[in-house]
């Protein structure tokens, strides 16, 4: 099988990221780890996936410093894969994809998880990209503006 090429290079900001957490098994990690899961048996049986895989993702995750690895809290012999400030950065991004499933993926009724804030108990409020006074930004509202390399 060839070996995808790699994005760390491109300009866009949205293909490096892409080509750091974008596939299902590496986003779904971060997902977990932010609902608390730690140890790699933990991942394993919570998503279901090969070992070999999952080796494969935490290692490319801890080596790019989206997670750290560290002794277990309890004391046993066992390591723990926590989230650096670098993948805490990450949570406004499972948020939006959260958010974004809500409104696309479910019927007004099918069942589904709920993200709340942990003070209140009320679900969080949507994320939505703002302009600088504070009103929401649309796409047709928005550009990208490229850089030159210097």
């Amino acid at each position: 099988m060839a070996k995808r090429k790699t994005m760390q290079n491109d300009p866009c900001p949205v293909a490096r990221s892409l080509d750091l957490v974008g596939d299902r098994w590496s986003m779904l990690l971060v997902r977990d780890a932010f609902d608390g899961i730690r140890r790699f048996s933990d991942f394993q049986r919570n998503l279901g996936v090969a070992r070999n895989i999952l080796s494969d993702r935490l290692g490319a995750l801890v080596e790019e410093g989206i997670f750290a690895v560290q002794p277990a809290s309890d004391g046993t012999s066992y390591q723990e894969y926590v989230l650096t400030p670098k993948g805490e950065d990450l949570f406004p991004v499972v948020v939006a994809l959260r958010q974004w499933g809500e409104r696309q993926l479910f019927g007004k009724h099918d069942p589904h998880s709920l993200l709340i804030e942990a003070a209140t108990g009320k679900p969080v409020a949507a994320m939505l990209p703002r302009d600088h006074a504070g009103h929401v930004l649309k796409p047709a509202h928005a550009q990208v503006k490229k850089t030159t390399k210097k």
